[in-house]
């Protein structure tokens, strides 16, 4: 079974190399490796590991803390293997089919910023409407959403009275990002986290924002 484990850990040669082999020795197979964040001696890394059937995942967790300076933020299952270069793959689909590019974009962004689900919302006199949705997003209708319209992409608080309580018990992380403009927005969720770092944030309005000008155009 493969599994996102996202790493903090000091950003000196060598390190990364002894978290690989710490997990090698509770047989994890690491797939792939994603930089998230670096900065002040410290670097925030994307493990996609796979575990032997029979092996419980807090084994990955005591495996990559065994290394001197190293916290483990989130560990969750993961189905599939990290694509940096899908970004470049999603904005020419939409490119090619514009008419059914919000679906797209809904169902594409959760494989490039490795999310469980997004959707996209209006801002309307009647209140929010959904226009898309990945197939893996919950159905609960949007009686409210406080934050439209939306100036800038920010990380948003689960625990806030407009979070359906399902998705609060699950430790749902959520971030949303404008699309063209403040009354059209992206929302994107993690249930289970890890949360989203600032360097994520940002990658998501930077794409948000090159797809808004492909659909304007």
């Amino acid at each position: 079974m493969s599994f996102l484990i996202r790493v903090q850990l000091p950003d000196s040669p060598g390190t990364l190399g002894a978290v690989a082999t710490a997990l090698g020795t509770v047989g994890a197979d690491i797939l792939s490796v994603d930089v998230v964040e670096r900065g002040g001696g410290l670097a925030i890394d994307d493990l996609v590991v796979e575990l032997p059937s029979g092996r419980l995942p807090d084994a990955l967790i005591t495996a990559a803390e065994s290394v001197e300076g190293v916290e483990v933020d989130a560990v969750r299952p993961y189905a599939g293997i990290l694509d940096t270069h899908r970004e470049l793959e999603l904005v020419e689909e939409i490119a090619a089919q514009p008419k059914a590019g919000l679906d797209l974009l809904a169902e594409g962004v959760p494989k490039i910023i490795r999310a469980g689900w997004a959707v996209i919302v209006e801002h309307s006199e009647a209140g929010p409407r959904r226009l898309a949705s990945s197939s893996a997003a919950p159905e609960n209708p949007f009686t409210d959403l406080p934050w439209l319209p939306l100036e800038r992409a920010t990380v948003l608080d689960g625990e806030d009275s407009w979070v359906p309580e399902t998705w609060k018990e699950l430790g749902t992380e959520l971030a949303a990002t404008p699309l063209g403009k403040p009354g059209k927005a992206m929302l994107v969720a993690r249930p289970g986290g890890p949360n989203f770092r600032a360097a994520e944030v940002a990658r998501l309005a930077h794409f948000a924002g090159i797809v808004a000008v492909v659909l304007d155009g």
